[in-house]
């Protein structure tokens, strides 16, 4: 028989190019009461389609070695990978070929519950949205990619995933989003704002069971403020990307205006225990987003913010100097390093918990340059970051 079993549920598309993968696999067993919840962009997107899978084909290739150490030396129970390209088949080959094998001295690690579903990256609207007089490219696609599902996420898990349960938002319009900030000017025209989502790659609400207990992992990786001109629409669209969740977990008339790629409407239950995770392209101080567009999921309805952080990340601040100098963030909470020119270090990744649960840990997995471990500071721009939760 085979170690995993793979569900396939199809998803109402505007433009999908395959349908959500499940990857199902035996019960974890329960902990306790402490999971580790964690959110890295691993940069193990590639420029031409399959090459993700010929890269994971073999356990050889140099930076998912590094990718996969990384996690073995964070050991989360819950990850989601930002830009991990859209291939169902990658997902087995990543867990076999590099989680399941020790790298460098860490312990192998097993996920038996994953999933994957399409992202929007590189899908052809038909229209010109960047309004440069050509149709076609990948700055005309719904989200920026060179191909369907470039930059795409994966869900892994300890923990089963309530695979009927799940939502995603791939094809939720901007324009429906209650107070959306639509570029000014008749920038897009109606006939574009009819196809354009919202979503950059998609926004999922994954129900993971930990133990008796239901945690709702609330997936997002939107899409970087900048490449845009003075209309601004990637910094709009954005902010928008992250006010989607603030009203998901926020009940009232907002989240009642949502609706899902099944056709299912509403938000988040008032009581249901969640975690906002991902890559946000927003530091609630510095960089070029809007301003106050990370402070609201900073300060959602029952969101606790632990305000993960390293030595690491205040060492490279002062090593690389340049922008990091006229910072206003404290540079201890960085999560990616993107150096000079500007916008310097930011504060972009984020595991948001709720109440009723409580924080008992959290980190940036950024080592100190004397640490053995800082080789790994170049698997990504990114770092893992995380946070360990009691769940009762």
């Amino acid at each position: 028989m085979p170690r995993r079993s793979l569900a396939l549920t199809v998803a109402a598309a505007l433009a999908a190019v395959a349908a959500p993968v499940l990857f199902a696999g035996p019960a974890a067993a329960a902990p306790a009461d402490q999971i580790r919840v964690a959110t890295f962009n691993a940069s193990l997107n590639r420029a031409v389609q399959g090459e993700l899978v010929a890269d994971l084909s073999n356990p050889d290739d140099p930076q998912a070695r590094e990718v996969a150490e990384v996690v073995q030396r964070v050991r989360p129970d819950v990850l989601l990978i930002n830009e991990f390209d859209y291939a169902p088949a990658a997902v087995d080959l990543f867990r076999d070929n590099y989680l399941e094998r020790g790298q460098n001295g860490a312990q192998p690690i097993e996920y038996p519950h994953a999933f994957i579903a399409p992202s929007n990256t590189g899908v052809p609207s038909g229209f010109d949205l960047n309004n440069n007089g050509t149709v076609g490219g990948p700055d005309d696609a719904l989200a920026f990619g060179l191909f369907p599902g470039q930059y795409g996420m994966l869900v892994l898990s300890r923990f089963p995933i309530d695979t009927a349960a799940v939502r995603t938002f791939q094809n939720f319009l901007w324009k429906d989003l209650p107070g959306a900030r639509l570029p000014a000017g008749g920038y897009y025209t109606p006939e574009e704002l009819a196809v354009l989502p919202l979503s950059s790659k998609s926004h999922w609400d994954v129900p993971v069971r930990v133990g008796k207990r239901t945690v709702h992992v609330l997936a997002s990786h939107p899409t970087p403020p900048t490449f845009d001109g003075p209309e601004d629409r990637n910094g709009l669209r954005n902010a928008d990307e992250i006010a989607f969740w603030r009203q998901y977990v926020q009940p009232g008339k907002a989240a009642d205006a949502l609706y899902d790629d099944k056709g299912k409407r509403g938000g988040l239950g008032g009581g249901e225990r969640f975690v906002i995770l991902g890559d946000q392209n927003s530091d609630p101080l510095d960089g070029d987003s809007l301003p106050g567009a990370a402070q609201q999921i900073l300060t959602a309805h029952r969101v606790i913010d632990s305000a993960p952080g390293s030595d690491g990340a205040v060492e490279a601040a002062q090593l690389q100097g340049g922008p990091n100098l006229t910072h206003r963030g404290d540079p201890r909470l960085d999560t990616a390093d993107f150096g000079e020119p500007a916008p310097g270090n930011l504060r972009v990744d984020y595991v948001l918990p709720s109440k009723p649960m409580d924080v008992v840990g959290s980190g940036v997995f950024w080592p100190v340059k004397a640490d053995p471990l800082a080789r790994l500071n170049d698997a990504s721009d990114h770092h893992a970051t995380w946070v360990d939760l009691r769940v009762k």
